[in-house]
């Protein structure tokens, strides 16, 4: 009885130590990356935003973290076009997860997760909330439910509007750190 509680536990502390590695990598990223970097990106900043974000969310297995870089150039331009930009190339990288789950049917290591993922798109009626949800906060896991999304054949539509809408939410929060960086 006593091990399931112990492998919980120990799955809880792996995440928040994960979770805390990727929030150091981000802080530093946005600590040594130049201003100037930025300023000289002149009009290609809505590009850049939808260029990296296209990029760090087609790599399923490296992460990269391109946070402080929207950040700054949210700083920098005007915010919502910097939001939708990189709403926009987020959405077209996670496309990459779907179709490898489509065309593949691909295996997924089940978990506690995974298998509660697989059992709410399912049900019709949950998989935009379930994307959005997931595309919304920023976690590594949403990989997960976009190859479920994409073996389990959910409308490439509904997919990428739930993850778009999602993502303006988790661009939006990401800009508004921006801001109150900005104004410190």
């Amino acid at each position: 009885m006593q091990e399931p509680a112990k492998s919980s536990s120990s799955g809880w502390r792996k995440s928040i130590a994960i979770g805390t590695a990727a929030l150091i990598l981000n802080m530093l990223m946005y600590a040594l990356l130049p201003t100037s970097l930025v300023s000289h990106l002149g009009r290609l900043g809505y590009v850049s935003a939808f260029v990296v974000a296209t990029i760090a969310n087609a790599s399923v297995i490296l992460p990269i973290p391109y946070y402080p870089l929207i950040i700054r150039l949210s700083q920098t331009f005007n915010v919502w076009g910097v939001i939708l930009a990189a709403a926009a190339g987020s959405v077209i990288g996670e496309l990459v997860s779907f179709f490898i789950g489509r065309t593949s049917h691909a295996v997924i290591r089940e978990t506690q997760f995974s298998n509660w993922i697989e059992r709410q798109i399912r049900v019709p009626c949950r998989v935009g909330p379930l994307l959005f949800g997931l595309a919304a906060i920023p976690n590594p896991a949403f990989d997960i439910a976009g190859l479920l999304a994409g073996a389990l054949d959910v409308s490439v539509r509904m997919f990428v509007t739930s993850v778009f809408l999602g993502r303006i939410v988790r661009m939006g929060l990401v800009a508004l750190v921006g801001l109150t960086l900005q104004s410190i």
